[in-house]
């Protein structure tokens, strides 16, 4: 096998119901807010165990329900920390299955592993997908410099729209003529493209290899715009966050943050870094597999903001910084400048 067909591809029963579990906090479940927004003719409805979770705005269904709607499979739509199934989430996953969908999860903890869900699937005929898997035969980095051109996402935080700021640039490059790829690190974006490398399952020595496995030799005028993993100032994810700014060799990166964002998601102890210090970082280290990195701009998820506020937070930051500074999901001519930015030079 060559490594251009390592990296994870999918066939997965469409269309979903998409399960919610109990979370109360949207960030930790991007999962299902990612596949509404990118895929929603994929999505017949959401499920949730309790009244408090959040909600996608999608019609409440049962897995019976859901099932009779045309529903073929029921994505776990949270990934919340540690990537653990619940207990509390057992009763909605056990009546999907003998509903008559497979269930498809991106935890940690894999739904194969689960005895009560491979018991329950054995029974009903279906079927257990776990998306966080890699391939084997993983290589560890070569550093060799490859053709094409590639654009990473990072962050000063995990789930704050690094995905979201590499699919809208994806097709915005595309939309230009430009030939790109969007490249899925994570569950969520391998949901949404059909395949990709779930990076943060990957053993740390391969981190990097498997990054260079995602992102192959290409054309010299293509662009593989990479999801980016976590942040290289978080206290539990920079190692993954490293791997793939040393794997993939960015070109040029773009910084995702959530304005209003203060603190590390879930750690109020940890208070975010600048965007200076965000950008500092991440060039100087990405410079030690690509010398020529840059940053080509700053992506602002500003979604907690009005119109007037979102402009005017992105009119000071970028003269502040001296990068343009988008909302990807807004558009407009911020966002214009931010691609122009990109694909200079």
């Amino acid at each position: 096998m060559t490594t251009a067909n390592l990296s994870t591809s999918l066939d997965l029963p469409q269309p979903y119901l998409l399960f919610l579990g109990d979370t109360t906090e949207a960030g930790f479940a991007k999962t299902a807010f990612g596949l509404r927004d990118w895929a929603p003719e994929l999505c017949v409805g959401e499920l949730a165990c309790s009244p408090d979770a959040v909600t996608l705005g999608l019609p409440k269904l049962t897995p019976a329900q859901a099932y009779a709607k045309g529903a073929r499979s029921m994505i776990i739509g949270v990934a919340n920390i540690g990537g653990r199934i619940l207990d509390s989430w057992m009763p909605s996953l056990l009546e999907a299955l003998e509903a008559g969908l497979d269930l498809v999860g991106g935890m940690h903890t894999r739904l194969v592993d689960t005895p009560a869900l491979v018991a329950a699937a054995e029974r009903h005929g279906r079927r257990l997908i776990d998306v966080r898997t890699p391939p084997r035969g993983i290589p560890t980095a070569s550093g060799r410099k490859r053709s094409g051109k590639r654009l990473l996402a990072v962050g000063t935080d995990c789930a704050l729209g690094k995905k979201y700021t590499a699919l809208a640039i994806a097709k915005a490059f595309r939309r230009r003529g430009v030939k790109a790829d969007f490249r899925a690190t994570g569950q969520t974006g391998i949901m949404i493209a059909g395949s990709g490398m779930p990076m943060d399952a990957v053993v740390s020595d391969f981190e990097a290899g498997a990054a260079e496995v995602l992102s192959p030799d290409a054309a010299a005028d293509h662009w593989d715009v990479i999801e980016g993993q976590g942040s290289l100032f978080h206290p539990s994810y920079a190692a993954v966050s490293l791997g793939l700014l040393h794997g993939s060799q960015p070109d040029v990166i773009v910084v995702c943050h959530e304005a209003g964002r203060t603190h590390v998601l879930g750690m109020p102890d940890y208070p975010l870094p600048s965007l200076e210090e965000t950008i500092d970082l991440n060039l100087r280290l990405g410079r030690r597999t690509n010398p020529a990195i840059r940053c080509g701009g700053v992506s602002i998820n500003t979604s907690k903001l009005s119109e007037s506020e979102a402009r005017q937070l992105m009119a000071t930051e970028s003269r502040r910084l001296g990068v343009p500074v988008a909302d990807p999901i807004r558009g407009g001519d911020e966002f214009e400048r931010l691609l122009d930015h990109c694909l200079r030079g």
